[in-house]
């Protein structure tokens, strides 16, 4: 399974939503990246997603997106593909 990075903020229900479907899928161990009160951190995030909102997920060098992206991703079928590529 690739690495999974979840850029994420503890108050955010997106997030957590996010984590709970990756959780679902059967993902047990994800990086996740805290970015609350961490401007670098952040920056870090905005630099490599192209966006500042968070979620921001990424499957391997894959960027996912945010929750909604991720939501609409399974529905298509295409989450669990990607979770089993190696």
């Amino acid at each position: 399974m690739p690495k999974v990075t979840i850029y994420s903020s503890d108050y955010c229900p997106y997030c957590h939503r996010a984590k709970a479907l990756l959780q679902a899928r059967g993902v047990t161990d994800y990086e996740e990246i805290v970015v609350d009160g961490q401007p670098e951190l952040r920056a870090r995030m905005a630099e490599r997603a192209g966006r500042t909102s968070v979620p921001q997920i990424f499957i391997g060098d894959t960027h996912v997106g945010g929750c909604d992206d991720l939501h609409a991703l399974d529905a298509r079928g295409g989450l669990a593909p990607l979770l089993q590529a190696a």
